[in-house]
């Protein structure tokens, strides 16, 4: 069985590098099928993918094309590929394309289908304070996340996880799961579930404007957040006129728990209410204090609270946002 495995970002090197160590054990990795090259930070070189970069020891073809088009079918049905092996790669495969695979193909997504179906299940899961999230390979369908699913695995959350540690522990899972699927669907053993449609939720793409923080929110909320957008688009707010990145923070512990005290009717949300030499910047929010580590005014450099407050002395008794 011949597979084209299709990923573009980090997450999905993994699973690539499994179907390129074991191929032969049954299949053959016909090629990688990813986003085209693209600039990074802010140089203006064009960079390859992470999955093009992975791809490059295993001597295997990489398409990059910039549309799912004509051309590119023609390109990938040149390979006469079987099976089309998908994570993360940032297209939508329309009926034309789907059909060039005789097996069809499978999709791994990082959230416990038919839960956070969309482009940004792993901090969908942060942010909504989830206790357990998880893997899912599902036979890729036209409606996205909506196959029927072929193996899934949960992963529970410590409440401590940021987008990028949770991204780097669900590629590790992935891969000698999509191995599994990939066996049994060979020798024809896998039993797929329907998902319960009745039971989807979904999730959007994340744009800059989703990182500011709302200060009327909770502690645990806002920080939760902070969590999900880091590495990107990170969570911001002003302070005098400049944004100010929060990288780091946590829920001011009180001796009733960690949920943080009630406002006061002093203080407003958003108001810098002095340290803790312990925890950090102690900020106001709708409910509950938030305790600042790290922080980040835009284009200087990333600092421990520390640091900040001895460069900004005027920070205290200020407002943010």
């Amino acid at each position: 069985m011949r597979i084209l495995f299709a990923g573009s970002p980090r997450i999905a090197v993994p699973a690539l590098e499994a179907l390129a160590r074991c191929s032969g054990k049954g299949f053959t990795l016909a090629g990688l099928l990813t986003r085209p090259d693209s600039p990074r930070g802010r140089s203006v070189r064009l960079e390859p993918t992470e999955c093009a970069a992975a791809a490059e020891p295993f001597s295997i073809p990489v398409f990059k094309p910039e549309k799912l088009d004509a051309q590119a079918r023609s390109q990938v049905a040149a390979l006469q590929p079987d099976l089309l092996v998908s994570f993360a790669y940032g297209n939508i495969f329309g009926p034309q394309f789907l059909a060039l695979f005789p097996r069809g193909g499978l999709n791994i997504h990082p959230s416990l289908l038919p839960k956070y179906r969309g482009p940004t299940p792993i901090p969908a899961a942060i942010i909504n304070q989830e206790t357990e999230t998880g893997i899912t390979i599902q036979k890729l369908a036209e409606e996205m996340d909506s196959g029927d699913i072929v193996l899934q695995q949960t992963v529970p959350l410590s409440g401590k996880e940021t987008t990028a540690s949770l991204g780097e522990t669900m590629a590790g899972i992935a891969a000698p799961l999509l191995l599994l699927a990939i066996e049994g669907y060979i020798a024809g053993t896998l039993r797929m579930q329907p998902q319960d449609h009745a039971a989807a939720t979904y999730c959007s793409l994340i744009s800059k404007e989703d990182g500011l923080i709302n200060w009327n929110r909770s502690a645990q909320e806002i920080e939760a957040q902070i969590r999900a957008f880091d590495p990107w688009p990170l969570s911001w707010t002003m302070h005098k006129g400049l944004e100010l990145f929060i990288l780091k923070a946590k829920v001011l512990e009180t001796n009733g728990g960690t949920s943080g005290e009630p406002r006061s009717e002093t203080s407003a949300p958003g108001e810098v209410l002095g340290k803790d030499r312990d925890k950090g910047i102690l900020i106001q929010t709708g409910e509950g204090i938030l305790a600042v580590g790290m922080l980040q005014y835009r284009a200087k450099k990333l600092l421990e609270w520390q640091a900040f407050v001895n460069g900004a002395r005027d920070f205290f008794g200020t407002r943010l946002g």
